[in-house]
């Protein structure tokens, strides 16, 4: 067999069929006769929460809400190398490693 000879029929190819077929059965036919609704016809998505990320690069206003997150972080506490530690070994690790603790 040459490369421009196509292959014999035989059992590959009925395989072939057999299960294009089958694939085929399963996939829902569009019905011409009903109307499939286009993107114009649904109503604009609303855009997505602006991130801290958005606002600093000038791509967004931050909105109320985020001032208050902002204001409220900037007031909290700082907290200790001992309290972060403690809080470290409190959570455990993701991989449950008792030689890791995040």
């Amino acid at each position: 067999m040459t490369p421009d000879t196509p292959p014999p029929e035989g059992e590959l190819s009925k395989l072939i069929d057999e299960q294009l077929e089958l694939a085929a059965a399963k996939i829902p036919a569009l019905v011409p006769a009903v109307v499939h609704p286009s993107p114009v016809d649904h109503e604009e998505r609303q855009s997505a929460h602006a991130t801290l990320e958005d606002v600093l690069l000038g791509n967004a206003v931050p909105t109320p809400e985020m001032l208050e997150e902002l204001a409220a972080l900037e007031g909290a506490p700082e907290l200790s190398e001992e309290e972060l530690a403690r809080q470290a070994l409190a959570d455990g690790s993701a991989d449950d490693a008792p030689t890791t603790p995040e």
